[in-house]
């Protein structure tokens, strides 16, 4: 059960002018349930996408790049299959996933090099194409505006519920629509964004302007999260601008450029934390704090190691104020100059420690009380510097074993 999780609500999901979603039951792995996905897209519209860098990266993921590169943005169709990742397959995999795209460009009239794929699910196994071609009629013929809750059902892997939001923003005196929908549970610690994400503003956004702002997004998002420490061979990642509203946006230093990318990179946290709350197993939503490092990058390691460590992780899920495993990995996170006699540590409200030792105030029934929260803050003060980081974790409990081991089962 997902911590605190509520489920979305169909009727605040905003339709995105210039974009349509339509489903399917194509039987990838299982029978009666939705596990494909497409999404048209009308025609002047702008794409740009984030993506793993797990070296195994997915066919889809390598076929995406190529036409992301080929098309110049032009893309008018993505397809989205679950069940089966298309990742380790080799060449017969990217035939596949060309496949996959050809057959949506026939149904939709578009070139194929104007599809992007994606695929998520079981790796090292070849994709069934075949079910795919199959049910790529049925999905076209349900393509609505309106169909953003049944996206987020149809891109569901272990999933126990779908992940969906929208928000709206007023620039220049006019309403900028954006929706999104992610999945994920576990193999979760994105290189880069999540394990799929797809975002759609109706906003005008020139390409060079929508990279940049997916790639702020998913850095301060989805590459701020982590459930197992796993980075997955499929991630991705996807900013879609219509540009059916009548607003522009051409300038990075622009007061609507600003207004966009605070709009986009809320929305993007939103769905990044919906994948934590609904991590595998996972009984606690922990919020993990970095401040006053020397840069970000050191404050992210050190929250990366918290929010990685095993023995950290099955602490919490114990409610065990166990927490000098938090300054153990504080100081194996690699800031080999850390002066950890400058070092602070809080649990919420309650001073754990103070100048690298344990805070002669605290007391292990303040912690336990906080360790018992479902939700749960982690902060860490260095004391070397002004910048900080914040990263979301979950516990580590006797469920997620048992999901992982029977996944394929």
């Amino acid at each position: 059960m997902a911590v605190n999780l509520p489920l979305p609500d169909p009727a605040a999901l905003l339709p995105v002018a210039g974009l349509e979603l339509g489903f399917a039951e194509a039987g990838i792995r299982k029978a009666q349930r939705k596990d494909l996905l497409v999404l048209r897209i009308a025609p002047g519209a702008a794409v740009a996408g984030v993506f793993t860098q797990n070296r195994f990266c997915a066919a889809p993921v390598q076929v995406c790049k190529q036409h992301l590169a080929s098309s110049g943005g032009e893309i008018r169709a993505l397809v989205v299959n679950t069940g089966n990742a298309n990742a380790g397959t080799g060449a017969p995999g990217l035939e596949h996933a060309r496949q996959t795209c050809a057959a949506v460009a026939a149904l939709l009239g578009c070139a194929a090099q104007q599809v992007l794929p994606f695929s998520t699910g079981v790796i090292l196994e070849p994709l069934p194409v075949d079910r795919i071609q199959a049910g790529l009629p049925a999905a076209v013929a349900s393509l609505r505006p309106d169909n953003w809750y049944q996206a987020a059902e149809a891109i569901m892997t272990t999933d126990t519920q779908p992940k969906a939001a929208s928000a709206s923003v007023e620039i220049d005196g006019r309403k900028v629509t954006l929706t999104g929908i992610s999945k994920g549970a576990g193999m979760i610690r994105p290189n880069m964004a999540t394990m799929l994400g797809f975002i759609a503003t109706d906003a005008k956004v020139a390409q060079p302007l929508l990279e940049r702002l997916v790639k702020h997004a998913a850095d301060r998002s989805f590459n701020s999260i982590s459930i197992d420490g796993d980075t997955s061979t499929n991630d991705s990642f996807i900013l879609i601008a219509t540009g059916a509203a009548d607003v522009e946006i051409t300038d990075a230093d622009s007061p609507a450029y600003r207004q966009l990318e605070a709009a986009l990179t809320g929305l993007s946290q939103q769905l990044a934390q919906m994948i934590v709350r609904d991590g595998e197993g996972a009984t606690k939503f922990i919020t993990i704090t970095v401040e006053q490092g020397a840069n970000e990058e050191e404050c992210r390691k050190i929250g990366y190691a918290i929010a990685h460590s095993p023995l950290v992780k099955t602490a919490f899920y114990a409610s065990d104020p166990n927490l000098g495993r938090i300054l153990a990995a504080i100081g194996y996170a690699g800031v080999d100059d850390l002066e950890v006699d400058q070092v602070d540590l809080y649990l919420d409200d309650v001073w754990v420690a103070r100048n690298g030792g344990r805070n002669p105030d605290y007391q292990e029934q303040d912690g336990q009380r906080v360790m018992r929260q479902s939700e749960i803050s982690v902060r860490v003060v260095l004391g070397r510097g002004t910048h900080s980081a914040t990263l979301w974790t979950c516990d580590l409990s006797h469920d997620y074993v048992s999901i992982n081991a029977d996944y394929r089962s």
